[in-house]
């Protein structure tokens, strides 16, 4: 494990190593994306400096003395912290290895500009973002500022913010370590941050904020950005938002970071290309592509060239469709951008840099001109948030959603309309502001949005797990179980290596621990109801990627249809990882006492990998029986045509709607062009006859049928048609569980209401 790392060594699977920040931007580096040079002090660097620092009993004493209640007690502590990294110098052996790496960046013998960004092992994860929780700076030159950087970013682990938050989202500070990202500094003309699905809506559109200048202003809410919506569909702009922009960050002649005024013809015009506003959102779809999720990454622009310069999962997303409450007819005091939706009502308290963050108390309405990383505390506190400046992907919008709290930011005036103490009414999702406490008029289709409202559906709803870590969150839904569990995230989060490396280096066991932990924890969370956990399905190149990965798979030019699934249990050169899978499996079952786990076999090919694999499974005693249930995806075609035949080796079936429109209607579902052309599309007739053949067919036969992909969530019509034609289950991703399950119940409800109608006629 080295001290310093090249970005180009680095890959998602990193985080350990090299934090958050650091991992992704070696990810989008080994992916093609255009990233500025750089190289990361790993996390083994930050345990060297506190091994010969000899601090870390003193951090620990002083994170034990804190009143929870009081948040100069934390200001204070942290502050204590702080200057046991300021009292310490850097190793000398490890500071000629940064001295050395730094001039690497720069090959004439000229040394240049470079950002020093924190990159904490807690941060930019699925479930947390830490947005600003540590620090960043800018426009650094020369040896000595930046050794002084570096260590002030490694003690920037304990600003009051960072405690604050790790405290809130449950992390132990004695687990997070910080790893520091030094790149060369693009000297941006425009910049800006991009979201591959709205989050305030999780509509499937990017939403791309651009501003002038450096970053920095825009991350950090102090200016409000023009906003444009891109359909990611047909890549094409369907709205703009242009602000105006009165000054901006730049690097001054002696290098540092300054703020210039924006010439009065520039301050209210487009910032970006229609057309450039495009190049942006094809990278960011790509970005999103090869991570398979929804990201929110930064971007800037030099010389018309596009940098990614950090990339992360989309930490919270408000659903579709959500609406707000009915107060129309209210007098709206000032408008916004809404950007966590929600509606809450509050005295006002208006808060300035300068003010103790105690004076924020449980109920109040947060209004300032943005927030700062040191709010969070008060951010916690606040029934609603109202900022003068920012955009959707600024500080106070990121944090807002996080903690599922109303915010509204870009007002331009709300800490001057406001007086302390005023009452107020927030609508997160209009971004209006409304004078007085607004009475909402749909509360009670409001409230049916906590679990103890949710409507009783005759059809089965589960839920789609990905992260181990979330699962007690994610149990309090009101469903019925796990619809499907991915068996290969627990190889990203949990091992983080190729499964067959780790067999070769003799840690077979290690690898079935851990993956018995991760499907434990999950199947724990939500016993007794059942976790149908669906085997490792990584195609080859996304094998390749992981450590060890590149001794072990070939380099197809089709992965998608390639070695994946069954076909790669059976083979030889991958039997043996699968069979530690299938003894994870066991070791869950029989050890743990969780006999709510259930297993689903991916890409069924051919019905000799079906006998194949049964085999497999009843060689380490898992074989199909009142309490342990086999499932088949039904994602290719010939598990249509030949689903009479499949129904004799398996208990149920999961339809993976996206692989199954994929091949019905061979069309590669990550093709930009055929996307933006419309053609793949769940809704097909030729699709929805498969569905409906299979479902005919398992139920004359005995068999249940459900559904994983995100077709119902997406397309309220097409759930709509799988409740019609009887579907058993249908699986969601939690953040759409409620909508949907509503969609289907006043679904089964308009049925119900139309075979009473038949049968009256009938009758009569």
């Amino acid at each position: 494990m080295k001290r310093i790392a090249d970005v180009n060594e680095l890959s998602v699977n990193d985080i350990p190593y090299v934090g958050g920040k650091g991992a992704n931007l070696g990810e989008l580096t080994s992916a093609g994306f255009p990233v500025p040079e750089a190289f990361v002090l790993t996390t083994v660097a930050y345990d060297y400096f506190l091994g010969k620092s000899k601090i870390m009993d003193k951090i620990v004493s002083e994170l034990g003395s804190i009143d929870k209640g009081s948040d100069r007690s934390l200001t204070d502590a942290a502050a204590r912290i702080r200057a046991l990294f300021e009292k310490h110098e850097i190793p000398s052996d490890l500071k000629k290895e940064i001295v050395s790496s730094y001039k690497k960046l720069f090959p004439r013998g000229k040394t240049g500009f470079v950002a020093v960004r924190s990159s904490a092992t807690a941060e930019d994860l699925p479930d947390a973002s830490f947005a600003g929780q540590q620090e960043t700076y800018l426009n650094v030159s020369g040896e000595s500022d930046l050794l002084d950087k570096v260590r002030k970013c490694w003690s920037s682990l304990f600003t009051a913010r960072a405690i604050s938050y790790r405290e809130k989202q449950g992390f132990a500070h004695e687990d997070v370590k910080l790893a520091v990202v030094v790149q060369k500094m693009v000297n941006s003309e425009v910049s800006g941050i991009m979201f591959t699905v709205d989050p305030n809506t999780g509509a499937k559109n990017i939403i791309i904020e651009v501003g002038y200048g450096l970053g920095e202003a825009i991350v950090g809410g102090e200016v409000t950005p023009d906003t444009y919506t891109v359909n990611k569909g047909r890549m094409e702009i369907i709205h703009k938002r242009i602000s105006t922009q009165k000054w901006k960050y730049v690097k001054d002649a002696n290098g540092k970071t300054t703020k210039v005024d924006i010439p009065a013809k520039d301050m209210k015009v487009q910032k970006l290309s229609d057309e450039k506003i495009i190049e942006v959102a094809e990278i960011g779809h790509q970005v999103e592509i090869h991570y398979d999720r929804p990201m929110d990454m930064e971007w800037c622009l030099e010389d018309d060239k596009i940098y990614m310069v950090q990339a992360r999962p989309i930490t919270a997303v408000g659903s579709v469709g959500g609406g707000s409450a009915d107060i129309s007819g209210e007098k709206i005091l000032t408008t916004g951008l809404g950007a966590s939706p929600g509606l809450a009502s509050g005295p006002v308290k208006i808060y300035s840099a300068d003010m103790c963050l105690d004076i924020v108390k449980e109920g109040d309405i947060l209004v300032t001109s943005m927030t700062m990383p040191d709010m969070v505390p008060a951010m916690s506190r606040a029934a609603a948030i109202v900022t003068d400046e920012g955009g959707m992907t600024c500080h106070a919008a990121i944090i807002s959603r996080e903690l599922g709290t109303p915010c509204i930011v870009g007002t331009g005036n709300a800490t001057e309309l406001f007086k302390d103490g005023m009452v107020i009414t927030v609508d997160g999702t209009t971004g209006k502001v409304y004078s007085g406490k607004v009475e909402c008029q749909n509360c009670e289709e409001e409230r049916s949005d906590d679990d103890e409202g949710a409507p009783v559906t005759a059809t089965k709803i589960m839920v789609n797990m990905s992260m181990p870590m979330k699962a007690e969150e994610v149990s309090k839904l009101p469903v019925d179980g796990v619809g499907l569990m991915r068996s290969e995230f627990l190889f990203t989060n949990y091992i983080g290596e190729h499964p067959m490396y780790v067999i070769r280096d003799g840690r077979s066991d290690e690898l079935i621990d851990k993956l018995a932990e991760g499907i434990g924890k999950v199947a724990k969370a939500f016993y007794p109801r059942p976790v149908i956990l669906r085997t490792s399905d990584f195609k080859t190149n996304e094998y390749r990627d992981m450590k060890g990965g590149f001794d072990f798979e070939p380099n197809e030019s089709n992965p998608m249809i390639g070695w994946r699934g069954c076909s790669r249990y059976v083979s030889d050169n991958y039997k043996e990882a699968y069979i530690c899978e299938l003894k994870a499996i066991v070791k869950v079952r029989e050890e743990m006492g969780l006999k709510n786990v259930h297993v689903m076999l991916p890409f069924v090919r051919t019905i000799d990998e079906v006998e194949r694999i049964t085999a497999m499974m009843g060689s380490v005693g898992l074989r199909r029986s009142d309490d342990f249930k086999l499932y088949f995806m039904a994602e290719i075609p010939v598990n249509i045509f030949m689903a009479e035949e499949f129904c004799e080796y398996c208990d149920a079936f999961s339809i993976g709607s996206n692989d199954l429109t994929q091949l019905v209607l061979g069309v590669d579902r990550d093709s930009d062009i055929l996307g933006r052309m419309g053609y793949f599309d769940e809704r097909n007739d030729g699709v929805k006859r498969a569905i409906k053949r299979l479902i005919k067919v398992a139920h004359r036969k005995g068999k249940t049928v459900g559904i994983c992909g995100q077709g119902p969530s997406v397309y309220p019509e097409f759930a709509e048609f799988l409740v019609k034609i009887g579907i058993d289950s249908i699986s969601l991703n939690p953040d759409t569980v409620i909508k949907t399950k509503k969609i289907i119940a006043a679904c089964e409800k308009r049925i119900l209401l139309k075979d009473a109608k038949k049968r009256k006629k009938k009758n009569e």
